[in-house]
């Protein structure tokens, strides 16, 4: 229409374009500004999480609001979508039997892996994570500059009183979790340990993606001076995982929802 001083009819004719369109007026809602803030606290509070989980944590919060809008709303401030993570196959035996054990209800199978990190004056330190496979619950983290076999074992007995005993114990194979002490423990409550197969984590793919969760929200942006600073930040951050955060593959929900929680300490006082 500047270009070639014709008229709005004669332009939208000539590029297929409807005149509703081009007269259509954007009608922000009284909620939008309010929802918009909202969006841009989140992201910048969890980085790494997207439009699905944000738009959960909205509804969560009392907001209406569909995805769509949400997207919408993104896209508008600029905010980056975190990449997505690349499908894989099943696993096959040699005769074309699928070897992964699924988890069939709570307590079913468990699965443990170590993940290291370092302290601001460059020294290492690990920490153990202990997931329940069903629920996506992180049972138990254990944080210290060396841990052993006996701190596996430790680490064990406590959850196993606290809990009681699964079925089955995933874990990769280890120095710590294939040691002799280990697995005569487990042998002896009855727990069934089950070893991937060598230079396969994928194999132990939920506590490698609670790993991968760890590390990409927690330690990649947390700069620890102390190994007691790291305990506590690292534990607070188990607690937010279980009784706060989003899970897309629980629809998301929370593994521990604050309701069973609640009654879980109510029944221990009744107890004791």
């Amino acid at each position: 229409m500047e270009q070639h001083q014709v008229s709005e009819r004669r332009a939208c004719r000539a590029i297929g374009q409807p005149r509703k369109t081009q007269r259509y007026k954007v009608i922000k809602l009284k909620d939008e500004e309010a929802i918009v803030h909202r969006i841009e606290e989140l992201a910048s509070k969890y980085g790494r999480y997207g439009t699905p989980r944000i738009t959960a944590m909205l509804h969560r919060e009392g907001y209406k609001v569909n995805h769509k809008r949400v997207e919408r709303m993104w896209r508008q401030q600029g905010l980056k979508v975190p990449s997505k993570q690349m499908k894989r196959a099943r696993l096959w035996s040699n005769d074309g039997s699928c070897i992964r054990l699924r988890a069939e209800h709570q307590d079913h199978v468990w699965s443990y892996d170590m993940v290291e990190d370092k302290t601001h004056d460059g020294r290492r330190f690990r920490i153990l994570n202990i997931i329940d496979e069903y629920t996506r619950e992180c049972l138990m983290v254990f944080t210290s500059r060396r841990i052993r076999s006996i701190e596996v074992k430790d680490c064990l007995i406590d959850l196993f009183i606290q809990r009681g005993m699964p079925e089955y114990l995933r874990s990769d194979n280890g120095s710590e979790f294939v040691a002799k002490k280990v697995q005569e423990f487990l042998m002896r409550f009855g727990t069934k340990p089950t070893f991937i197969e060598p230079g396969s984590p994928w194999e132990n793919g939920f506590v490698e993606s609670f790993n991968g969760k760890m590390r990409d929200e927690l330690l990649n942006r947390e700069i620890f001076y102390t190994i007691k600073e790291a305990k506590v930040i690292i534990e607070q951050w188990r607690q937010y995982y279980n009784t706060e955060r989003p899970h897309s593959s629980l629809n998301y929900n929370v593994p521990v929802p604050q309701s069973y929680l609640l009654k879980a300490g109510l029944e221990a006082a009744i107890r004791y």
